[in-house]
């Protein structure tokens, strides 16, 4: 690892400032000056000489402000600092929100989700072997311009949604589908104050600057999020190489209203598939006004996957996303609530 500063900020205008001293002309992923919150995600690539900041900005002095877990009023708010182990472990979350639970359990070990923040986990950089390994001079996430060496190469692992012929590279995340998947705010602090957005305008598609994975500013920090309405017939399904600490080939969080076995309103997004967190309205609209059974979950999923297309070594998570979101839906639908 590189030798670099370390900052405490006191609070958040502290932290914001300590950012603002970077170069606001690069995409926050390339920032000289990086947040360190839960660090299990930022270490990691700096280890592995991936990213390389000038100086860290220590933010978890701002935890006893940016940490709540609030159900009230028929909404949820979290903090961006909460820990993921609390949340999964909140008994509201889990009566109310038993995808954003499931999302944040199935997402890593309990070691990890005893270190990792909400704000974080959202912010996660790939998992693909050619962004994450430097001696693969070819990969436009890290170095714009270099060229994909997934897209002639090892795949499997590979985005089928959201690609370019710049990057194929898959979103990582699971917590990210739900936030989604319920229509979501995130709230965010810059140097001109908060500004709230939805979660679904939070990150960006590859297109052709992959390097740009969202719509922060370098010198912005994710502070909470909420979502409105609550969700007891939710699920969060995850299809992985390994039950133990994996990420997805394959997941779908799905929410449903269901009345007299007719669908009222559907909510589903796809992980494990994507280069983003991945909303599959289409599928949605297909569902809504119908009477649900297994012949329309199975259309259903065959609406979510069509638009996917897939490299060489990936073809398979095509049926296997189809048969993830039918399952999801047929376990929503039998919940006792």
């Amino acid at each position: 690892m590189r030798a670099f500063a370390y900052q405490r900020a006191a609070d958040a205008s502290a932290a914001v400032q300590a950012l603002a001293a970077g170069d606001g002309n690069v995409p926050p992923t390339d920032a000289a000056v990086q947040v360190l919150a839960g660090g299990t995600t930022l270490i990691d690539l700096m280890k592995l000489d991936v990213m390389r900041p000038g100086t860290i900005v220590d933010i978890n002095p701002l935890a006893p402000r940016w940490s709540q877990i609030n159900v009230a009023d028929g909404h949820l708010q979290l903090g961006a600092l909460a820990r993921m182990c609390d949340v999964a472990a909140d008994p509201e979350v889990q009566h109310s929100y038993p995808l954003v639970a499931d999302s944040l359990k199935l997402a890593a070990s309990a070691q990890l989700r005893n270190m990792a923040t909400l704000g974080g986990n959202v912010l996660q950089r790939t998992r693909c072997s050619y962004f994450r390994d430097v001696s693969y001079a070819n990969c436009n996430k890290r170095k714009a311009g270099s060229g994909c060496a997934a897209i002639d190469g090892v795949n499997r692992a590979h985005a089928v949604l959201g690609t370019s012929e710049q990057c194929i590279a898959t979103y990582p995340g699971d917590f990210a589908q739900a936030l989604i998947a319920l229509d979501a705010t995130v709230d965010v602090v810059g140097p001109s104050g908060s500004r709230t957005l939805p979660f679904a305008q939070l990150h960006r598609p590859p297109g052709a600057t992959p390097q740009i994975e969202t719509t922060l500013a370098p010198n912005e920090l994710i502070s909470g999020f909420a979502i409105a309405g609550r969700w007891p017939r939710s699920v969060f399904v995850k299809v992985r190489d390994r039950q133990s600490y994996e990420f997805a080939l394959a997941s779908a969080a799905v929410a449903l209203d269901l009345q007299d076995g007719v669908v009222r309103e559907a909510r589903l997004a796809l992980g494990g598939l994507a280069t983003v967190p991945w909303r599959v309205r289409e599928a949605e609209a297909l569902l809504k006004g119908t009477r649900f059974d297994d012949a329309l979950a199975e259309r259903a999923a065959d609406a979510a996957l069509a638009g996917a297309m897939a490299r060489k070594h990936n073809a398979f998570k095509i049926a296997l996303g189809k048969r993830v979101v039918a399952r999801a839906l047929r376990q929503a639908a039998a919940m006792e609530i």
